[in-house]
C-alpha cells in the first residue's frame, strides 16, 4: 500500500468528472425545488403540519418503491436509467413551475393548489427511489476499486456544493425573481444534467442473475444488509440521528416567526449546514476518515445532536447560522463514513439493491424527520420539537455506543489495502 494519497486520483477520470456535472446540477435542482415549494406551502398554510406533510408525501412512495427500485437498477443499464430519471424530474419541474403561475390562485382556490403540490412532490419520491441506486451504482462503473474512497468523498463533497448553493439561490431567488421563476431555473438545471449525462457512455451491466425473481433478488439484497454488521450498524445510527435531527424541515418558521429574517435569511440559514459539510468533505480528500471510523461516526453524531439543541434554544441569528454550519460540519464526517463503507463492504452485483435499502434507513428519514418535526412542533410547539430531536439523537449514540462494542472497534483501513490490492 502507498503512503501517498492523492487527493484528485478520482478526478482524473473524465467520465467521472462528468459524472460530478450531472450531480451537481441535478442536487442543485433538487434542493432548490424543495426549498421553493417549503417557502410557498408555508406561506399559503401558516401550519407546520403542512411542511411536515410535504415530506410524508416525498417519503411514502420513496420507501414503498425502494427495493423494488433496487432489483430494477440492478437489472438495467444504469446510464440510460438516469436519463429516464432526470426525464421524470424535469415533468414534475414543469408542473410546480405551472401551478405557481402568478394570478393562479384567483382561479383555483388554495387547497387544490396545495394539493396539486403534495401530488408532484408523490411523483417525485417515485423518480427519488430509482434516482439514489442508479447514481451509486454508476459510480463504481467510472473509476477503479482503488479509487472507491476518493470517488466516495468527490461524489459526497459535489452534492453538499449543490446542498449549499441551491438553498442559497433559492432563498435569495424568492425575493427577487418570486416563486414561478425560480421554479424555472429549476427545469434550466435538470435541462444541464441531462444534457451532460449524453456525453458519458453505456455501461455493462455486472449483474450475472439477469432475469433473477424479483422477491429472491430483494431477499439476497436484504440478508446483505442485515448480516453485514458495518454496513447495518452505519444505516441504523444515521436513520435515527436523521429521523430526530430534522430540524431543517421547520427552518420556515425559524426564519418568518422566530427569528424574522425573511427569505434571505431563510437561504442562509437553509444553506449553512451544507456549507459546514462540503467545508468537512473537502478536508477528507487530503484526510482520510477510514481509521477508527467507528468511533468517528458516533462522536460525529453526538455533535450532531448538541448542534440541533444549540439550534433550537437560540434567538440569535448568527448564532443560529453557526449552529447549523456546525451540525453540517459533522454530518458530513457521518456521511463520508457512510458511504465509504457502502462502497468498500458492497459487491458489484448487489449495488441497486444495497443502495435502495440505504435510501430507506436514511434518504427517506430526512422526509419521515420532516414529518415528525411537523407533527411534534404542532403537539409541543417549534423550540420544544427541536430541542426534543436534539436529545434523541443524542441519547441514541448513547445506546449504540454501549450496546456495540463491535461498531466503536469499526476500523475500514484493511479494506481500504484490500481493494488498493484488487486493483
Amino acid at each position: 500500500m502507498s503512503n501517498t494519497i492523492d487527493p484528485y486520483a478520482a478526478l482524473r477520470f473524465k467520465e467521472f468528472n462528468i459524472f460530478l456535472g450531472v450531480r451537481f446540477a441535478m442536487v442543485f435542482a433538487w434542493s432548490m425545488q424543495f426549498i421553493v415549494i417549503e417557502w410557498q406551502v408555508y406561506t399559503m398554510t401558516k401550519d407546520p403540519l403542512s411542511l411536515g406533510i410535504i415530506g410524508l408525501m416525498e417519503v411514502i412512495p420513496a420507501v414503498g418503491m425502494a427495493l423494488f427500485a433496487g432489483h430494477i437498477v440492478d437489472q438495467k443499464e444504469k446510464r440510460t436509467l438516469l436519463i429516464k430519471c432526470i426525464l421524470g424530474f424535469s415533468v414534475i419541474s414543469l408542473g410546480l413551475f405551472l401551478l405557481s403561475w402568478p394570478g393562479l390562485e384567483n382561479e383555483w382556490d388554495t387547497r387544490s393548489i396545495l394539493y396539486g403540490i403534495y401530488g408532484l412532490v408523490f411523483l417525485g419520491g417515485l423518480v427519488r427511489a430509482f434516482l439514489g441506486p442508479t447514481i451509486f451504482s454508476l459510480v463504481a462503473l467510472l473509476v477503479p476499486k482503488k479509487i472507491y474512497p476518493n470517488a466516495a468523498t468527490w461524489s459526497s463533497s459535489t452534492w453538499q456544493m449543490a446542498s449549499v448553493l441551491g438553498p442559497a439561490l433559492a432563498g435569495f431567488s424568492i425575493s427577487f425573481i418570486g416563486v414561478h421563476w425560480s421554479m424555472c431555473v429549476i427545469v434550466g438545471f435538470s435541462v444541464m444534467a441531462l444534457l451532460l449525462l449524453f456525453q458519458i457512455d453505456k455501461k455493462p451491466i455486472l449483474n450475472p442473475k439477469i432475469g433473477e425473481p424479483v422477491f429472491e433478488s430483494l431477499r439476497e439484497g436484504l440478508n446483505f444488509v442485515f448480516k453485514t454488521k458495518a454496513v447495518f450498524g452505519a444505516l441504523t445510527l444515521d436513520m435515527i440521528a436523521v429521523l430526530f435531527g430534522g430540524a431543517v424541515a421547520l427552518l420556515p418558521i425559524f426564519a418568518q416567526d422566530i427569528l424574522q429574517v425573511g427569505s434571505e435569511g431563510f437561504g442562509v440559514l437553509r444553506a449553512a449546514p451544507a456549507v459546514g459539510a462540503a467545508i468537512t468533505m473537502l478536508g477528507a480528500t487530503r484526510f482520510p476518515l477510514h481509521k477508527k471510523a467507528g468511533k468517528k461516526l458516533l462522536w460525529a453524531i453526538a455533535g450532531f445532536g448538541v448542534c440541533i439543541i444549540v439550534f433550537g434554544l437560540s434567538t440569535y441569528f448568527w448564532l443560529s447560522v453557526i449552529a447549523l454550519f456546525l451540525s453540517g460540519a459533522v454530518d458530513g464526517v457521518s456521511m463520508i463514513i457512510r458511504q465509504t463503507i457502502l462502497q468498500l463492504k458492497t459487491p458489484d452485483n448487489m449495488r441497486g439493491r444495497v443502495a435502495s435499502v440505504n435510501s430507506m434507513f436514511v434518504g427517506s428519514s430526512n422526509e419521515l424527520g420532516a414529518f415528525e418535526s411537523g407533527v411534534t412542533a404542532k403537539l409541543m410547539g417549534t423550540v420544544t420539537a427541536v430541542v426534543f430531536g436534539g436529545t434523541m439523537t443524542l441519547l441514541t449514540v448513547g445506546i449504540t455506543a454501549f450496546v456495540s462494542p463491535t461498531f466503536r472497534r469499526l476500523d475500514l483501513t484493511k479494506d481500504v489495502e484490500d481493494h488498493e490490492a484488487e486493483s
